[in-house]
């Protein structure tokens, strides 16, 4: 079996409420694509359930886990979001992976995040059109696509883009991998796609 992403790592966000799709689609392209997939929510060990009831159990909690030990991050809409923000941990595990120009994905409500992480400013990003003005207010230049990547963040809008927002990931992982290889430039100064 080929898999592109062996040897990469990568923490996906969960908190009650999660949008089902978005927190399992990329778990499983991702685990299929050969990257060790690890859920990072407040409490390692604890069962989270999404807005239609299915479960995922945290590997790792956010207190623990550190942005270094992963090459990115993934964050699932719905209204997990808006409890993960409450959380000082879950939040500095976002900054710190994008201060340190690893893969950082947001879909959805996701964007909320990507906000209290004050990580937008100056950045081109999209998210769910109901928080476009706090993205925007955050200093983010909001687009209307299904997938935008600005250097290592991606951002996706709604569930139908899935398809578009793994590529994106997969793609950007892939880019570390040469970038390692071959020293090529960091994946932060990579051209802009929207």
């Amino acid at each position: 079996m080929d898999s592109p992403l062996a040897g990469k790592r990568v923490a996906v966000l969960a908190e009650n409420m999660y949008e089902d799709l978005e927190l399992w689609y990329p778990l499983i392209r991702l685990r299929e694509a050969g990257a060790e997939v690890s859920v990072v929510a407040p409490t390692a060990g604890a069962t989270y359930k999404s807005k239609h009831g299915l479960e995922v159990k945290a590997d790792l909690s956010a207190e623990g886990a550190k942005a270094k030990q992963f090459d990115a991050v993934v964050i699932p809409g719905g209204f997990a979001p808006d409890y993960m923000r409450r959380s000082e941990a879950m939040v500095r595990f976002v900054k710190d992976a994008n201060d340190e120009g690893k893969v950082v994905a947001a879909i959805c409500h996701a964007g909320s995040m990507l906000v209290s992480a004050r990580v937008l400013k100056g950045r081109t990003v999209t998210c769910f059109k109901s928080i476009k003005d706090d993205v925007v207010n955050a200093g983010g230049n909001y687009v209307d696509k299904e997938v935008v990547r600005d250097g290592n963040l991606i951002t996706s809008r709604v569930p139908d883009d899935l398809p578009a927002f793994c590529k994106e990931i997969l793609a950007a992982l892939s880019a570390t991998a040469v970038n390692r290889n071959n020293s090529a430039r960091p994946l932060a100064e990579t051209r802009t796609r929207h």
